[in-house]
């Protein structure tokens, strides 16, 4: 799939195809050791080409890099396979698949990414051959090591997911305008309790994005809009999308 003709929606300026790509994945010019200065691996639940399903890049084709393994175990939680299921692959092997797909965007995944720490000379050498990177990360591991040309989008853990206690709030932090923040709302209690957080933190002044997401399934998403609007909440709501163009519990898309 060839993306040469999609013009120029992606916001942050990075745009189009970046330089010719080798045979082996890598832009013309480089030598494969100076993206990873030791050999490394990760271990990959999958990589695909799909649409972003969430988050202000909704809508935009990206390119999913899943990695194996996560410390939290959400009530809500649509990706289990990816606790334990994957292989594991060299950064230079991850690096070229990545770059078969001649897409501009992607984004870092899991499972929990921030638990293999050799995902942070990937999404460096991603960034060093022009693409823009996104990671999604539970906000319970340090953000701070994170090459700050990433895009980080980064859970805050509401009640109703289990996972209150292994909220970092010392990541908050180190947040910036080029971040974004989500909250999955699965009744009023957690978002009464996602409003607090928003408040206290100031987090709309902070952040590109205050992200709020209904569980699927489980409540309306009228009744968070509602209650968005009643409150004047400064925040974006958001569906995910890819649970409505293809099956909702649809693996590879």
């Amino acid at each position: 799939m060839r993306l040469k003709n999609l013009g120029n929606p992606w916001p942050n300026g990075s745009l189009g195809l970046p330089r010719r790509i080798t045979k082996l994945g890598f832009p013309a010019g480089y030598r494969r050791s100076s993206f990873f200065p030791v050999e490394g691996k990760l271990k990959i639940n999958e990589i695909y080409l799909s649409v972003q399903g969430e988050s202000t890049w909704a809508g935009l084709p990206c390119v999913f890099v899943r990695l194996t393994g996560c410390d939290s175990r959400c009530s809500y939680c649509d990706t289990e396979y990816a606790f334990y299921e994957g292989a594991r692959k060299s950064l230079h092997e991850v690096f070229a698949e990545v770059q078969a797909f001649e897409c501009p965007l992607v984004e870092i995944t899991g499972g929990e990414p921030l638990l293999q720490k050799n995902v942070l000379p990937l999404m460096t050498a991603l960034c060093n051959a022009d693409r823009t990177v996104l990671i999604e990360t539970s906000g319970a591991h340090d953000i701070s090591r994170i090459d700050p040309r990433v895009h980080r989008i980064m859970d805050l853990k509401t009640p109703s997911s289990g996972e209150l206690a292994r909220n970092l709030y010392s990541n908050i932090a180190f947040l910036n305008h080029r971040d974004e923040v989500k909250f999955v709302i699965g009744s009023r209690g957690d978002y009464e309790w996602s409003r607090e957080q928003i408040e206290r933190h100031e987090l709309a002044e902070r952040v590109k994005a205050v992200l709020l997401s209904p569980v699927f399934g489980c409540i309306e998403p009228r009744q968070i809009v509602e209650w968005m609007l009643e409150d004047r909440l400064p925040a974006r709501f958001q569906l995910q999308i890819h649970k409505f163009i293809w099956e909702p519990r649809a693996r590879g898309v």
